[in-house]
C-alpha cells in the first residue's frame, strides 16, 4: 500500500484526485502501477486502476493478470471493477472505501458478484485512515 499512496502523491502535479494503484504479481514484485491522470491526459477512464493494469498486461505481455494482487489507496469504482474482473485479478486490495461510487462492497459489490463469470477475493480497509486522509485533505483544499 505504501507503492499505491507514492503514486497517490504524484496527482499533485496534475490536480487529479490522488488516488494510486499498483499490480503485484505472485512473487510479490510490483508489475504496474497508476494513478489518476483524468485531468492531465483529459481521459475519463484514466483512472489509477486501469493505467496499472494496463501498465502490467505490457511488462507481462499477457492481458490475463491471474496471480496477481491489485492493490489501490480507494474501493474501485464500477468501470474499475469491471477493468479487474476482465483482468482476471483475483484479488483486490484496498485503503479507502468509497462510499459515492464504490463497487467492492460500499454502494455495489461488482467484484464478488455471484452471477459474473469471474470474481475476486476483496481486502478492504488497508492503512485506511491514511489513504482516506490523501483524499479528506485533496478536497478539503479545494473548498
Amino acid at each position: 500500500m505504501g507503492d499505491a499512496l507514492d503514486e497517490a502523491a504524484l496527482c499533485a502535479a496534475t490536480g487529479d484526485v490522488p488516488v494510486g494503484a499498483v499490480v503485484v504479481d505472485a512473487a510479490g514484485r510490483i508489475i504496474g502501477s497508476g494513478r489518476n491522470e483524468r485531468e492531465g491526459a483529459q481521459d475519463p477512464t484514466a483512472h489509477a486502476e486501469v493505467l496499472a493494469l494496463r501498465a502490467a498486461a505490457r511488462a507481462t505481455g499477457d492481458w490475463h493478470l491471474t496471480g496477481c494482487t491489485l492493490v489501490v489507496t480507494l474501493e474501485p469504482c464500477p468501470m474499475c471493477a469491471g477493468a479487474i474482473l476482465a483482468a482476471r485479478v483475483p484479488r483486490v486490495v484496498f485503503g479507502a472505501w468509497d462510499d459515492k461510487a464504490g463497487a467492492a462492497g460500499s454502494l455495489y459489490d461488482i467484484l464478488r458478484d455471484r452471477r459474473l463469470p469471474h470474481r475476486a477475493e476483496v481486502y478492504a480497509g488497508v492503512r485506511e485512515a491514511e489513504c482516506a486522509a490523501v483524499l479528506l485533505d485533496f478536497f478539503a483544499a479545494r473548498r
